[in-house]
């Protein structure tokens, strides 16, 4: 499972016939999450907006429009889920695809969001807001440095 693609996840969702075997396969992703830095298990990591503890740290290349790496992890096992299936859709991307990637349709075509408690899903948006807001400042953060404005 820790090298399923998106499109793994979305096929196998497909096959599956109940969302208490979709539970468990979301539960499976999360256990193939690598393993989160201790270091990084502070107040700046910590999403807020999540009843579990959920960290989310992203690296970037450095680019103009850098590529992102983003890890995380939680201490709830269907949250893990959610924090890989995240992970498989976003990693490798460059900020400005991040800022612009509809994940809503990704969530909605697996049925995500009418599954949850809204508890689960307020939290699921909270991280997807946290990566978008951090990426998004990776852009203005290029676009201000005073290498961008030598032309």
């Amino acid at each position: 499972m820790a090298n399923d693609s998106i499109d793994d996840i979305i096929e196998a969702f497909s096959l599956l016939d109940d969302w208490e075997e979709r539970y468990r396969y979301v539960i499976e992703l999360g256990r193939s999450l690598p393993a989160y830095p201790e270091t990084l298990r502070d107040s700046a990591h910590k999403v807020s907006g999540c009843v579990s503890q959920v960290w989310l740290s992203l690296d970037s290349n450095g680019d103009h429009d850098p590529i992102l790496t983003i890890r995380g992890d939680s201490d709830a096992h269907i949250v893990k889920g959610l924090v890989f299936i995240l992970l498989r859709f976003y990693n490798g991307k460059r900020a400005s695809e991040i800022v612009s990637a509809n994940v809503e349709d990704l969530l909605d075509n697996l049925g995500l969001e009418q599954n949850l408690t809204p508890q689960r899903s307020n939290g699921l948006k909270s991280m997807i807001v946290r990566i978008r807001r951090e990426a998004q400042q990776l852009i203005r953060i290029d676009l201000q440095s005073p290498s961008s404005t030598n032309s």
